[in-house]
């Protein structure tokens, strides 16, 4: 009789940086879909996108009402309205157990299509969840695209509304099981290393992701910042960091129409992406 043949086995998927996934995410929303106010048309497109690449990787996906106020965002008058956040939880993942948070937010100023702000660090977040569906993290990740983050007038209550929405509507068992959030927040233009900041000077948070970070290989510099998400948790006792850091002394473009899909460096994001990828997937 002839033998059975042995089945070839399929190969598992490694868990490698993709360049080209996250430049596909960053022309396509800062390229085609443009500026992306809170409030707009073309943010909703924007959170239909992300919402739908979270929901075909396996996440549980729901999306979180954030009422936003009229003001003044970056010099242009800005309408009172509803943004929201787009919320993707592992698969019967349990928040009341240690796990991580990773959010970049998805608006951005009127007048900016936001290639860097903030493109880059939604692209960065999608790849890690990615990353995630093939190399199951040591703790469940939570992934959030935070609407309405950009300011609306001065003061921190009048900025981060996405996060804010999200920290106020924790319930406390999943306020304890936090370990931390990573904001991801313009990244993809820093030659001098991967900019992870402290909201507050040193923070064993912050300490911790630097240090699994730099273990994974990636080029890591300390940095101090309050001006992103992770000030929501920081503000409210929870542990936060920001990856990423720009403003008009690094990048010319910032806030601006010039902020287009060509500003962010494909090899600078993939930096970035490996500084998330290897502090969410080390041992907590």
């Amino acid at each position: 009789p002839t033998p059975t043949p042995t089945p070839t086995p399929t190969p598992t998927p490694t868990a490698e940086v993709d360049p080209q996934a996250m430049r596909l995410v960053v022309d396509t929303l800062a390229g085609e879909i443009g500026p992306r106010e809170g409030t707009s048309e073309s943010f909703v497109r924007a959170a239909d996108l992300v919402g739908q690449t979270l929901t075909d990787l396996g996440y549980d996906v729901t999306r979180q009402a954030v009422p936003v106020p009229a003001g003044n965002s970056w010099g242009v008058p800005v309408p009172a309205g509803e943004s929201e956040n787009v919320v993707a939880v592992p698969s019967g993942a349990d928040l009341t157990a240690p796990h991580l948070v990773v959010g970049a937010h998805l608006d951005t100023v009127p007048q900016a299509p936001g290639g860097v702000d903030n493109a880059s660090g939604i692209s960065v977040m999608l790849e890690v969840a990615r990353l995630s569906t093939l190399q199951q993290p040591d703790v469940p990740v939570v992934f959030v695209a935070f609407g309405a983050e950009e300011p609306r007038g001065p003061g921190d209550d009048l900025h981060h509304f996405g996060s804010q929405a999200y920290v106020a509507a924790m319930p406390a068992g999943q306020r304890e099981a936090l370990i931390g959030a990573l904001a991801v927040d313009s990244v993809g233009v820093s030659s001098t290393g991967v900019p992870i900041c402290s909201a507050s000077g040193t923070d064993l948070f912050t300490d911790a992701v630097r240090e699994r970070a730099r273990a994974a290989g990636a080029p890591v510099r300390d940095c101090e910042n309050r001006s992103s998400d992770h000030w929501s948790f920081v503000r409210n006792g929870l542990p936060g960091t920001r990856i990423g850091l720009a403003g008009q002394a690094e990048v010319a473009e910032y806030h601006s129409p010039a902020d287009q899909p060509d500003v962010v460096s494909d090899d600078l994001l993939a930096e970035a992406a490996e500084a998330v990828w290897g502090a969410v997937s080390a041992d907590w």
